[in-house]
């Protein structure tokens, strides 16, 4: 049904004058119309009975009166909205365009939901080509009402959909988000394209961990704890997406190679390696068979290279010696053209043999116009194809570390807040949140730390030059001298940090000069004393940077990593969502480059992993006891085979509303 009340037919079909004058109540509404119009017209079709409507005009500004207006009135009238300012929806096995979508769908098992009409559009048409379908195709343009969260939730249950790709600018509620994308993950697997990746707001992080935790890295650790396959663009999405022509499952990396050239092999093994998987030597079961039907010159080993003559039934020959081999998880045919051997009728032998390899077969058919026939003969059989050996690689190794994310991301944390810790950390904060402090001091930070259990160097606090003496006598033995202030985040920098002296005097001294040169330096910086702390012995240990932030968008994060001076050069760290617990927490700490030393190398004894894990856990503890801490740093977190040791942190608090609390 059209409605126009300044016309009677449009393409000669008759229209109504308004809402009220349907001769049915209507399923869907899709509205095209100025914006000013809009929220009256939701509220026509409220009161009519409808209760969806597309709303595909835009001018609803974030912020603006109007978007609030439509919001209100779809509230009112009991109408859920899909837009504004949106390309529409789609649902190709049910028969339905409410889109203005340039080209018809093939029905399939494909979901697609993102914010971007002309992504969509991309997307749509390449799978168009590559004979891909779709189940449901939903447009969120400015999400004013139903979101992601809605839509993984539906799609999760829905028999027709078998895979959900997303395209996502931003997420409204992260807490709904993530259960909803847990729930579809687990069900189906889920792609997600993020656009906006750049950290231009990290420069001005209070803490190593803010200038190292951007909004961009916050997310891809939400995707991946919620089993979502991140991907950076929609080359990488298209690739992912071939796989699924593949019915096998993707169980591990290793690899078996096919090529009728020895060149592309060499490439696929070499993108193989570098994304972690690999190209085992094949069993003799497998070689003897391969040898009784490849000629004496072919290469046995992995890559298999059947020679530059293959004629299509040495393909053939060669997938039915690899149709059962026990020691690999997939099969990947590469094809280089020659002149002796058509790439379509070797394409056409490898599609009518893909049923009998009983594992994941994709193919790579390489070069331009001589390649484009065997590509088509494979698209239309049903078969994974690309036209590089590095990016089928890199779309086998996606597949696999999809089904390792989901399966990850089916165990939830097992971690509660303490009440003894949070009301001890309560005890510590509010003082300090009334005064409207911003900055905890050192020692402050170390005594929250240690409510959690977060071991933490011995120290003495004082105020004068000479009570830095006497606290130096009473460690016994060498000291850290640091000036004494919350107006100072980099210490360092000011000449606010002095190691390694011995004896009462020689600390007196060193605290007053201290003092003079940090005045000179940052003369506008309050100076509340000094701390002496005793200096842990030259050890193996490892320094290590562990640290929460809380994002505005999915709230608290563990973040750990290589520490000491240059951590933000390094860039070595992973971060998860919290909570984390000590599994969890050891997943998150093998996802660093540093992991790698903590298990001992050239004599050292391996570090103690679990008093580490312990850490992580306590920190995410602490942010569910106090929502108030905005970024927090341990740096360095000393680690090693006698567990682990807080030398110094920082913390920031920022209010929150006592109901986020």
């Amino acid at each position: 049904f059209m409605v126009n009340p300044h016309a009677r037919s449009i393409r000669s079909t008759l229209c109504y004058s308004s809402v009220a004058a349907l001769p049915v109540t209507p399923d869907l509404a899709v509205v095209a119309t100025p914006a000013a119009t809009v929220p009256g017209l939701i509220r026509e079709l409220g009161a009519r009975g409808c209760r969806m409507a597309v709303v595909l005009s835009a001018g609803f500004e974030a912020g603006g009166a109007l978007r609030q207006t439509l919001r209100d009135a779809a509230a009112e009238v009991g109408v859920r909205i899909v837009g504004p300012n949106c390309l529409g929806i789609l649902s190709p096995v049910s028969g339905v365009n409410a889109s203005f979508a340039p080209l018809p769908l093939q029905p399939g098992g494909l979901a697609v939901v993102a914010q971007s009409g002309a992504v969509t559009t991309a997307v749509l048409d390449w799978a168009s080509r590559r004979r891909i379908g779709f189940s449901r195709v939903v447009t969120l343009g400015d999400t004013l009402d139903l979101d992601f969260a809605d839509l993984l939730g539906w799609l999760a249950d829905d028999p027709l959909t078998e895979t959900i790709l997303l395209y996502v600018e931003s997420i409204v509620d992260a807490r709904v988000f993530m259960r909803q994308a847990r729930r579809a993950a687990q069900a189906k697997p889920v792609l997600v394209i993020k656009a906006g990746q750049s950290r231009g707001g990290a420069k001005a992080a209070f803490s190593h961990t803010g200038a190292l935790a951007g909004s961009d890295e916050v997310y891809a650790a939400a995707f991946r704890q919620a089993g979502l396959l991140r991907l950076n663009d929609l080359r990488a999405a298209y690739d992912v997406l071939e796989t699924f022509r593949s019915p096998e499952a993707f169980k591990g990396s290793r690899l078996a190679i096919l090529t009728n050239g020895g060149g592309a092999g060499v490439m696929a093994v070499d993108a193989l390696e570098r994304l972690g998987g690999s190209a085992p030597t094949l069993g003799p079961a497998v070689q003897d068979r391969l040898r009784a039907r490849l000629p004496a010159a072919a290469s046995l080993a992995n890559p298999v290279d059947i020679l530059g003559d293959a004629h299509p039934d040495r393909y053939r020959d060669a997938l039915e010696a690899l149709s059962d081999a026990p020691d690999i998880d997939g099969a990947l045919v590469l094809n280089c053209p020659t002149a002796v051997s058509d790439g379509a009728d070797a394409a056409r032998a490898v599609a009518e043999s893909a049923g009998r390899v009983r594992a994941p077969l994709l193919t790579a058919w390489l070069g331009g116009a001589c390649a484009v026939g065997g590509r088509d003969v494979l698209v239309r059989g049903g078969v994974p194809t690309f036209e590089t050996p590095e990016e089928a690689v890199a779309a086998f190794m996606a597949r696999v570390s999809l089904e390792g994310l989901r399966v990850e991301a089916g165990r939830e944390p097992l971690l509660q807040a303490d009440p003894a810790e949070t009301t001890a950390a309560r005890r510590l904060i509010e003082p300090m949140l009334k005064a409207g402090r911003a900055v905890m001091t050192d020692p402050e930070a170390r005594a929250l730390l240690a409510v959690f259990g977060i071991p933490v160097i011995e120290s003495r606090t004082v105020a004068t030059p000479a009570e830095a003496g006497q606290a130096a006598v009473e460690l016994a033995g060498p000291v850290a001298l640091k000036i004494l202030s919350a107006d100072l985040t980099h210490k360092t920098d000011v000449g606010g940090v002095v190691l390694d002296l011995r004896g009462g005097p020689h600390v007196e001294a060193a605290a007053a000069a201290m003092r003079d040169a940090v005045r000179a330096k940052a003369p506008q910086a309050r100076l509340d004393g000094f701390i002496v702390e005793a200096m842990a012995p030259l050890s193996t240990d490892e320094e290590l940077l562990a640290g929460l932030i809380r994002d505005p968008v999915f709230g608290p994060v563990v973040l750990v990593g290589r520490g000491g001076i240059a951590v933000e050069i390094e860039a070595d760290h992973a971060m998860a969502l919290a909570p984390l617990d000590t599994v969890a927490a050891d997943a998150l700490v093998r996802r660093t480059r540093v992991s790698r030393r903590l298990d001992g190398y050239r004599g050292r004894p391996p570090a103690d992993r679990a008093a580490l894990n312990a850490v992580l856990a306590a920190l995410s503890r602490l942010a569910l006891a106090c929502p108030e801490v905005a970024e927090l740093d341990i740096n360095p977190l000393r680690t090693g085979p006698n567990g682990v040791l807080a030398m110094d942190a920082r913390l920031r608090l920022a209010p929150v509303p006592s109901a986020a609390r």
